[in-house]
């Protein structure tokens, strides 16, 4: 009863619970919060010390007592405590206690973005972390099914819609009919993988050790998935030799091009695969409409063309493939019908 009654004052939430970022959208106000899945700990005193953005400016500058953490790895709670305190403390940021009732704890009705080959169990753990953290009532959803919805693809017709998702830990691939997931292809290779080629090729090449915020700067300036004009690009970095001593050195974009060889085959691959398992009239569907890419893993320089060339489809990027996930989501915030016929519960 009390619950019901502390829904009243409170806005339905929608999570994008991503293994990089985490993104929040509060019904009626659209995208509120966009921060990094990551806290950082005193591990001595037990203490969380920051959350998102604050805590990811420390990665790799802290002292042995403070820990920084990313409770989610490849889509789902790696860290259940961790991710539990990262979402009290997202929820309570955006969520804005109405004065005359600020003695009360607003109790929202949640949905959350999850990756469509989650298990059982990692469903209950994202669940369960939710309601602590003070959901009234909590919806999962498949990403590619809200990254479909948020790009507006007719996903409630009889017709094949495929929708590739490629986030931080999981790329996600999609054919969609009648609201219902009728091809569902998961790997656990994404943007953080793309990350990890990076660092370990310029270790082995280049004899330098660096840390993730300067892989992913590599990434977003220099790395693509097709030879360009950006594999003559260059830049300088900075990062430590196996004495642990700082050195810097200048690579240029063929080097990480060829670095992400691999995960972009595994990519490729994964869609092949999913296309394999597509049947023939939702294939002819999706010659005639093509496939579409979302998720900040989608933006890699080049990626679209690949998968273009290796499929024989058209292939489009989303107009805002960073927060087409979470956008799908809020368009579900508003329709309980939707809801129920999407939802992974």
């Amino acid at each position: 009863m009390l619950s019901s009654i502390l829904g009243i004052f409170s806005n339905d939430i929608g999570i994008d619970l991503g293994t990089a970022n985490t993104l929040v959208f509060v019904k009626g106000k659209g995208i509120v919060l966009t921060e990094p899945s990551i806290v950082a700990k005193d591990i001595k005193r037990d203490k969380v010390l920051a959350v998102g953005q604050e805590a990811k400016i420390m990665m790799g500058k802290t002292p042995e007592y403070i820990d920084v953490i990313r409770p989610l790895k490849d889509g789902v709670i790696a860290d259940f405590e961790v991710t539990q305190e990262m979402l009290k403390y997202f929820i309570k940021k955006v969520h804005k206690n109405i004065p005359f009732i600020n003695w009360l704890k607003p109790r929202p009705r949640v949905i959350v973005g999850v990756p469509s080959g989650i298990t059982e169990v990692e469903k209950r753990a994202v669940i369960d972390a939710v309601k602590q953290s003070g959901a009234r009532d909590v919806y999962l959803i498949a990403e590619p099914m809200a990254a479909a919805i948020g790009v507006g693809l007719p996903i409630t017709e009889p017709g094949g819609n495929m929708i590739i998702d490629i986030g931080g830990g999981t790329t996600e691939i999609a054919v969609i009919s009648l609201s219902g997931l009728v091809v569902s292809h998961s790997i656990r290779v994404a943007g953080d993988e793309m990350s990890d080629a990076i660092i370990q090729y310029l270790k082995r090449h280049h004899g330098i050790v660096i840390g993730e915020q300067t892989a992913e700067k590599i990434k977003m300036r220099l790395g693509s998935a097709y030879p360009s004009e950006k594999d003559q690009e260059e830049m300088e970095i900075g990062g430590v030799d196996i004495r642990n001593s700082p050195i810097s050195t200048v690579i240029k974009g063929e080097e990480i091009r060829k670095a992400l060889e691999d995960v972009v085959d595994n990519i490729v691959n994964a869609v092949k695969t999913a296309l394999e398992k597509t049947p023939p009239e939702l294939g002819a569907d999706i010659v005639e409409r093509g496939i579409v890419l979302a998720g900040g893993g989608s933006m890699l320089y080049g990626l679209d063309i690949r998968i273009r060339e290796e499929v024989n489809l058209p292939v489009f990027r989303a107009e805002n493939p960073l927060t087409a996930v979470v956008e799908g989501i809020g368009k579900t915030l508003e329709d309980i019908d939707l809801i129920k016929r999407v939802s992974m519960e």
